[in-house]
């Protein structure tokens, strides 16, 4: 069981602000020991070990070059091996020294996935995959090893769309199709409830009914057929009203029509059925209330921009549109809480919070869910770079620069990420007075896609000045 931070101990606690707090001030050394400190005792801490492990590979790319030194790690390796079956913990514990100054190590990553497996720390074995993944994305042997744990795990959506990654790469593998389609039929059972059927007859039934609304969603439905496919799934509703397949096509069949309210309304009623437990359905009530809105939206901006509206009209116009915007940021905002209500621990799920709450201009608010955000490896630097934009907003340069140069260091290739990073740090240097520091950003970008933005515009701008 994947422990969380409301899982430790008021001192385990403490350990882990601190960690944090030394991350920030870049003492990476002192955060490592307080982390293996809290592994030490809780070895199913996992956001604690994506922490650790991203601030080791920080440290590693900001340290210089070290001379050549033959690597102790093959001999280190075999001693936790051997300490597997003894003792999980004290093997974990000993691995992980060899990867606080190599974290790729792939031999080690290897060992800790093999006796988190054998202790039975299933996500600690897809944690230690997922690394190697980091460095090598198109490892296929690596990835047939994450798609068997996610099986395990019984998590065949996410097992699916590695078999997807997998067919990306060599699709020409027929296994690997096979085991995805596999994959991506019991993703489709286990949302729509078969495996909580009573009896074998309840199963076969439910599958006769699924194979039926396959066949029939293969189609493109159009008028009078969409009303007579409508109309015939209502029919076996009636007689099944408990089945979440029936409903969720209901749902599907009246949105493909256009018909969001009554969309919404099913959807509601097939999310009920599954107590909330299935996501999928839950982002997909908010979605037609998006789809509401911005259809809405479209209809007042339509109307706005007919000739000859007169300022009465104009006017009623403009603050419908205005309150219909409010409103879909609200309704964003309301879901992404729900969200983090009931997922409170989930650190993705606090910066999407922090996401929507910026571009509602909520920036106070969106602080402190930025601020944890910042914790969870996948989601470090995108909270970052919200955060200099919350702090350059609120006129805090100095803190605004901080959080960017930061960022900016912790990614290595001018991708998109940091393309973004470094434009609004240059915008904060040029506030700042920094003009020099600013076009440097600027001339960082132009280097490796002139087309972006109006760093062009900015760096051509410059030669001509000089």
């Amino acid at each position: 069981m994947v422990k969380t931070e409301k899982d430790l101990s008021e001192t385990q606690q403490s350990h882990w602000l601190k960690a944090v707090a030394a991350i920030e001030l870049r003492n990476f050394g002192y955060a490592i020991s307080l982390l293996q400190g809290i592994l030490k005792q809780e070895p199913e801490f996992l956001t604690g070990r994506q922490l650790l492990r991203r601030t080791e590979v920080t440290k590693s790319k900001a340290a210089r070059k070290r001379t050549f030194t033959i690597s102790t790690a093959p001999i280190a390796i075999m001693k936790a091996q051997r300490e597997m079956k003894k003792d999980p913990g004290r093997a974990v514990e000993m691995i992980e020294k060899i990867l606080e100054d190599e974290p790729y190590n792939k031999q080690a990553n290897l060992a800790l996935k093999e006796v988190a497996v054998a202790a039975g720390w299933l996500e600690l074995g897809l944690f230690a995959l997922e690394t190697l993944l980091e460095e090598n994305p198109r490892d296929e042997k690596l990835l047939r090893q994450l798609a068997r744990l996610h099986k395990d795990l019984g998590e065949p959506e996410k097992e699916a769309e590695v078999y997807d990654r997998i067919s990306e790469i060599n699709p020409l593998d027929g296994e690997v199709l096979r085991l995805g389609k596999d994959a991506s039929a019991r993703a489709s059972m286990k949302s729509g409830g078969w495996t909580r059927a009573a009896s074998y007859r309840d199963l076969i039934k439910d599958k006769e009914v699924a194979i039926s609304l396959e066949q029939q969603g293969r189609m493109k439905l159009t008028g009078e057929s969409l009303d007579q496919q409508i109309a015939e799934t209502y029919q076996r509703h009636q007689a099944e009203p408990g089945n979440v397949v029936l409903a969720r096509r209901l749902a599907s069949l009246h949105e493909e029509k256009q018909d969001l309210e009554s969309a919404g309304a099913w959807y509601q009623y097939a999310c009920d059925l599954t107590k909330g437990a299935d996501t999928g359905l839950v982002r997909k009530i908010s979605d037609v209330k998006i789809k509401q809105l911005d259809r809405e939206i479209a209809q007042h901006e339509e109307c706005l921009a007919l000739p000859g509206l007169n300022d009465e009209l104009r006017g009623q116009k403009s603050l419908e549109l205005k309150a219909a915007r409010q409103k879909r940021i609200e309704v964003l905002i309301a879901d992404a809480r729900d969200c983090v209500a009931r997922n409170p621990t989930d650190l993705q799920l606090r910066f999407e919070l922090g996401q929507q709450l910026l571009k509602a201009g909520q920036l106070r608010e969106a602080l402190p869910e930025l601020q944890r955000a910042r914790q969870n490896p996948s989601t470090r630097v995108k909270a970052m770079n919200l955060l200099g934009r919350c702090y350059t907003e609120l006129g805090m340069l100095d803190l605004a620069m901080k959080q960017l140069e930061e960022a900016s260091k912790e990614i290595l290739s001018m991708d998109a990420m940091k393309k973004e990073v470094v434009y609004n740090l240059g915008v904060v240097y040029e506030r700042m007075g920094e003009r020099d520091r600013s076009l440097d950003c600027m001339k960082q970008i132009y280097e490796a896609d002139y087309g972006y933005r109006d760093v062009a515009e900015r760096v051509e701008a410059s030669y001509e000045r000089a």
